[in-house]
């Protein structure tokens, strides 16, 4: 019978144990820092309704998504992102917990998408959230958890940066431009797209779809080439409702700075967050070369939860994919060597004395030790060898004369030193 070869979906990953070791290496990391701020695991099944992303999303997310019929007639979807799932479990729940809540969770997500660098149909993604808390010290918090779990995997402030903005504020610069309400979501998409459009085409839509004069359009531009807390300060500084706004944000970077993660934080009102779903303060982290997509982005979405039937509850919170922040680890140098270990391979001499090696493996593996020896009769050259392959940092050798004298001989792998181990320690 002829056997077929079966290619891997386009868009996927196999993961052998080399390339899971770095997928655990940086899961590791996020979860470590994750428990550091308090904050709590939790998960949810990889298949929604659709219409939990159609609800948050619109209409055309469809077309992004794995979503199919399923055999009871449901529409249903690959999850393509958390945050929905989380506010589906809180509108359950949230109402009997105390407050504030704060979860993180590792999900593997899925888009029918177009692959490019850093983008791929499937990734893992850490999710971490603070939710019941309005307070600006909440928004400080989920981006310092952010920052740490980059720093937690080696990289430093030489090597990414966190790109704050707050879409109040940026409301409130828009309108004192000129830009009138009904006009502010099509402004908000302009200036979410400014770093990639080329300044005509970028004035031509404020005029066209902003409603703004040729000359308030190149004004606005001008004051986006540096739209840090100086430029808002000098522009706007008389309006009142650009200074309340102001306010919440220069605190924000106060607290970080605190923390004494200033140096990774840039105040940058470019920075918008495409979904519709933010409500204030949103980041985004990026590798300081800019050859990346970006590594995290997330904010302040104070409605979602409203949205999917939970109750009324301001939240927080970001998403970071494996797939970007694998390149950069690569390109800096940061992904560890990846090398079998085990603690011990135990060696028979001979048949005779095989049924004390299975004895011996099985007792230091309840005791927690990594063991393996060779699953069929072979010669100790053979069995040395496998050792090595294997990783073994000790070779017990069981054989005849040592189980004689209630011993056998351990033999360090990296030295070549032996030594003689009582059997009743290994009991």
């Amino acid at each position: 019978m002829a056997t077929s070869a079966f290619a891997r979906l386009p868009g996927f990953r196999d993961f052998p144990p080399e390339d899971l070791a770095l997928r655990s290496h940086i899961q590791e990391a996020w979860r470590r820092v994750s428990r550091r701020y308090g904050f709590l695991e939790y998960d949810g099944p990889p298949l929604e309704p659709l219409e939990l992303y159609v609800e948050k999303s619109g209409a055309e997310i469809a077309g992004q998504l794995y979503a199919f019929t399923d055999k009871g007639g449901r529409e249903v979807a690959m999850r393509p992102e958390m945050t929905p799932s989380l506010a589906r479990i809180l509108g359950d729940r949230s109402r009997g917990m105390s407050k504030p809540i704060r979860w993180f969770a590792m999900p593997q997500l899925f888009r029918y998408e177009r692959q490019q660098r850093g983008r791929l149909r499937e990734h893992f993604q850490w999710n971490a959230d603070i939710v019941g808390e309005d307070d600006v010290a909440a928004d400080a918090e989920v981006l310092a958890v952010a920052i740490d779990g980059l720093r937690e995997l080696g990289l430093t402030a030489a090597d990414f940066r966190a790109r704050v903005s707050d879409r109040r504020l940026l409301r409130e610069v828009l309108r004192a431009q000129g830009v009138a309400e009904d006009r502010l979501a099509a402004a908000f998409g302009i200036i979410d797209k400014l770093e990639r459009m080329p300044r005509d085409k970028a004035r031509a839509a404020l005029v066209t779809d902003a409603g703004l004069g040729a000359a308030e359009a190149d004004a606005l531009l001008d004051f986006f080439d540096s739209a840090d807390i100086a430029a808002v300060q000098t522009r706007f500084g008389d309006r009142d409702e650009v200074g309340v706004e102001l306010e919440r944000l220069k605190q924000y970077v106060a607290a970080l700075t605190a923390m004494g993660l200033g140096e990774y934080v840039e105040v940058d009102l470019r920075i918008v967050r495409g979904l519709a779903y933010y409500t204030g303060i949103v980041f985004e982290l990026f590798d300081r070369q800019g050859e990346l997509r970006a590594i995290c982005g997330g904010g302040r979405y104070d409605r979602l939860l409203e949205l999917v039937g939970g109750e009324p509850l301001p939240a927080v919170g970001f998403g970071m994919g494996d797939v970007v922040l694998g390149e950069l680890l690569a390109e800096r140098g940061l992904i560890p060597a990846y090398a079998r270990s085990l603690d011990y391979f135990v060696v028979s001499i001979s048949a005779e004395q095989r049924p004390e090696a299975l004895r011996i493996a099985h007792a230091l593996r309840d005791r927690g030790s990594s063991v393996a020896y060779s699953l069929k009769e072979q010669s100790v050259t053979k069995q040395l060898k496998a050792a090595a392959r294997e990783g073994a940092r000790e070779v017990l050798i069981v054989g005849p004369d040592e189980l004689a004298r209630g011993c056998v001989v351990a033999r360090n792998m990296g030295s070549g030193g032996e030594r003689e181990i009582a059997l009743s320690e290994l009991s």
